[in-house]
């Protein structure tokens, strides 16, 4: 039945009120034969942005600068659904790479609260908290990322496949990367039936079409031999990988014989055999052959046969031109140098990252906290997705800050130029007593309770932020309000934090070696701003005016538009709003599938 026709007849009902008739309207629109649904559960925190707008207050007492040209790194004390809006006006399309790490939904005491309860493994609609909570957030960070940035979240058993199924939802399944299972702890007895001792990281990228493949470091300490002789004389190798290995498809360019330094043949174990004795001459192998590594053609290539290592073992898989046991045994050797620049594929599977590491390093911080993941994990994804030295990292989930330190122990290994936004809120205090204090002690020296001086990263900055409102009704006196508490979003926005003096009333003016940001929040003033920007003689103004509408007085800075770029405000914040801040008037229920929620006439509902 046609979609149309049907919500065309439903229109036409009596004897439904307005709710029942949006309710019928929006279960015809978001109707679908596979993927995951559930009933959406209002969310308190969602309910403020109903009709409030979520602005950013910096808490200057709290900031840590240790130099103007250090990074700025961004922690956001608030609930992340309203971080995440306000990051919506600053970086929206501007994320490289996010990770977080949500609860988990285990549901024992203390893991997941929704609507100020802890949700408990005998609510009947705790998996529907949990996706509600999860979709709203990361249909916004989707917004947030770059067209290739990538997105990790790690999680536990008891919702990886309703995540998997969300992450299709809003990423789709075409971008998705993989799933990493990660070892979290090695001993343990708790579990009627397992030891749990696992969780996963999930990973999408917003399009994945345009994403560089992923590297991973090379393990220097597997290369434990110097060339002694040839051109790369000097450089360390390995020879310990067979050229040998088993095939489960035949392939008629990788089964041939290889003349050994006694003059044998040698050729894989299995049935087929070349027809005769001499380099190179191939088999058509049947299946369950033996193969070598290489085609026969690349065998050929200039070059190739000095990387092949002759060992005599009495172990050798390998047959000799007679279908007996061979003498040797062929290995590949592999220089550090050339590994190291392309590059291996990351596993799916980590071992080396425990959680033990990461409770153990913050306690040596004198900061009391359980749940820390190491920041060598955060560090490791970071890393091999490839991407520059100067990107940005967002964590709407920061617990203690992991991703703040992983970033920080980044740029002192590779002196790049990374910046880290971290939002948490502050149930049970976390931010005022984990999360600050672990970020104040990694940034400045800090000497731990047993003497021990613990390792800092002094060449950063930190800059807090707490979570305000103003009203969403837009009223003159709404506008000019969220004009002037935009102030420090637009820092934000250019990271341009210091603030310059300026003659110009009713104005404010910051400056970095990049840019320069003059905010204007009366329009009479704009006479003064062109005199002032006519005398400017540094990098080009952006330049914030308050505007009734959407025009910043284009016409009226028609003179000096060649040194600026004009925006108006608030008009421009509510642009950036507009897709992700709840609509004002509700319909019944909402399934989560919903990207443009209707009214009752089955028509799409504004935002403002």
């Amino acid at each position: 039945m046609n979609k149309q026709d049907l919500i065309s007849k439903i229109k036409q009902l009596d004897g439904v009120t307005q709710d029942e008739r949006a309710y019928l309207i929006n279960l015809v629109n978001t109707k679908k034969k596979y993927g995951l649904v559930w009933e959406d559960k209002p969310e308190d925190f969602e309910e403020q942005l109903r009709d409030n707008l979520p602005v950013l207050k910096e808490v200057k007492e709290k900031a840590i600068i240790n130099g103007e040209e250090n990074p700025n790194h961004i922690l956001i004390e608030g609930d992340n659904l309203h971080a995440l809006t306000a990051l919506t006006f600053t970086h929206e399309g501007k994320i490289d790479v996010i990770y977080i790490d949500p609860p988990y939904n285990t549901g024992s005491k203390e893991d997941f609260i929704y609507n100020d309860h802890y949700v408990d493994k005998e609510d009947a609609f705790r998996h529907s908290k949990w996706l509600s909570f999860m979709y709203r957030r990361l249909k916004i960070a989707k917004s947030l990322l770059k067209e290739d940035g990538v997105i990790f979240c790690s999680i536990g058993d008891d919702e990886i496949s309703q995540l998997t199924l969300l992450f299709n939802e809003v990423f789709t399944e075409n971008n998705k990367l993989g799933v990493i299972a990660r070892v979290a702890k090695t001993a343990g007895d708790k579990g009627s039936y397992f030891a749990p001792s696992k969780d996963y990281i999930i990973s999408y990228s917003k399009n994945k079409s345009i994403l560089s493949d992923f590297k991973d470091g090379v393990d220097e300490s597997l290369f434990k031999k110097t060339e002694t002789v040839g051109v790369k004389i000097g450089e360390k190798y390995r020879d310990d990988v067979a050229f040998y290995q088993s095939s489960l498809d035949t392939r008629p360019n990788q089964r041939y014989f290889i003349k050994c330094p006694d003059g044998s043949f040698v050729v894989p174990p299995g049935e087929s055999m070349p027809d005769k004795n001499e380099d190179g001459a191939k088999a058509i192998p049947i299946s369950g052959d033996g193969v070598w590594r290489w085609a026969n053609e690349t065998f050929f290539e200039q070059g190739k046969r000095e990387l092949l290592v002759f060992k005599q073992t009495k172990q050798s898989p390998l047959l000799d031109e007679n279908g007996n046991r061979a003498k040797w045994n062929i290995y590949t050797k592999s220089y550090l140098n050339d590994r190291s620049e392309k590059g291996a594929s990351p596993r799916d599977y980590l071992d080396q990252f425990i959680n033990r590491k990461g409770a153990d390093l913050i306690k040596q911080y004198d900061i009391d906290f359980s749940y820390s993941k190491p920041f060598e994990l955060i560090q490791h994804l970071i890393k091999i997705t490839n991407k520059s030295n100067d990107i940005t990292v967002l964590d709407f989930f920061a617990g203690s800050g992991t991703a703040l330190h992983s970033v920080m122990s980044l740029i002192e290994l590779d002196n790049g130029t990374r910046t880290c936004i971290i939002s948490t809120n502050n149930e049970n205090n976390i931010c005022e007593e984990v999360t600050y204090p672990r970020c104040e002690r990694i940034i400045n020296p800090y000497t731990n309770k047993k003497g021990k001086e613990m390792p800092s990263f002094p060449n950063n900055n930190l800059r807090y932020y707490k979570s305000e409102f103003v009203s969403r009704e837009t009223s003159l006196n709404n506008k000019r309000e969220l004009t002037h508490l935009a102030t420090e979003l637009l820092c934000i926005k250019e990271n341009c934090y210091l603030e310059k003096s300026t003659t110009i009333k009713q104005a404010k003016l910051y400056e970095n070696t990049k840019v320069a940001l003059l905010i204007l929040f009366d329009d009479i003033v704009i006479p003064e701003a062109i005199n002032f920007i006519k005398s400017y003689s540094g990098n080009k103004i952006k330049v914030y005016v308050f505007s009734i509408g959407s025009d910043p007085y284009t016409e009226d800075f028609i003179e000096v538009l060649d040194k600026i770029e004009l925006c108006a405000l608030p008009d421009a914040i509510y642009k950036a709003y507009q897709n992700v801040l709840p609509k004002r008037k509700r319909p019944a229920i909402i399934e989560m599938e919903t990207e443009n929620p209707i009214d009752e006439n089955g028509e799409q509902l504004s935002i403002l």
